[in-house]
C-alpha cells in the first residue's frame, strides 16, 4: 500500500488549508484512515480518524470544530479540512492507513497503523 499526501503550505493565522492523501496498491474492503501530526522535537500526535463500514469520525480535542476529516471511497482517498488555523497548528501531517475497522482506543496511537504516507509540512504564521 501507498499513500501520496498533499495539500500542505505555508497560510496565515486564521486560514485554512485542505490536506489529501491517497491509499493505492490494492483492493481494500475495510480500513481507517487517520491525520497526525509531528513537530520538531516532539511524538508524533492524533489529529483526526475516520473509520468505514460503519463510518465514524474522531478529532483530537485540540481541533475539534475547526477540522473536518472526510474520505471518498471510490477514490481512497481521505481529506483534512482545516479552517481557523493557529500557530500551534504548525508541524509535518502525516496520513496513517489501518487495514479492518480497529476499536476506537487503537486510533489515538501512531503504532498501530500499517503503513504511512510522506507528510507534508503545515506552517501557520502570526
Amino acid at each position: 500500500v501507498q499513500l501520496q499526501a498533499s495539500g500542505g503550505g505555508l497560510v496565515q493565522d486564521g486560514g485554512s488549508l485542505r490536506l489529501s492523501c491517497a491509499a493505492s496498491g490494492g483492493t481494500f474492503s475495510n480500513y481507517a484512515m487517520s491525520w497526525f501530526r509531528q513537530d520538531s522535537g516532539k511524538e508524533r500526535e492524533f489529529v483526526a480518524g475516520i473509520r468505514w463500514r460503519p463510518s465514524s469520525t474522531h478529532y483530537a480535542a485540540s481541533v475539534k470544530g475547526r477540522f473536518t476529516i472526510s474520505r471518498d471511497n471510490a477514490k481512497n482517498t481521505v481529506y483534512l479540512q482545516m479552517n481557523s488555523l493557529k500557530p500551534e497548528d504548525t508541524a509535518v501531517y502525516y496520513c496513517g492507513f489501518k487495514l479492518g475497522y480497529p476499536v476506537l482506543s487503537s486510533l489515538w496511537s501512531s503504532m498501530n497503523y500499517d503503513y504511512w504516507g510522506q507528510g507534508t509540512q503545515v506552517t501557520v504564521s502570526s
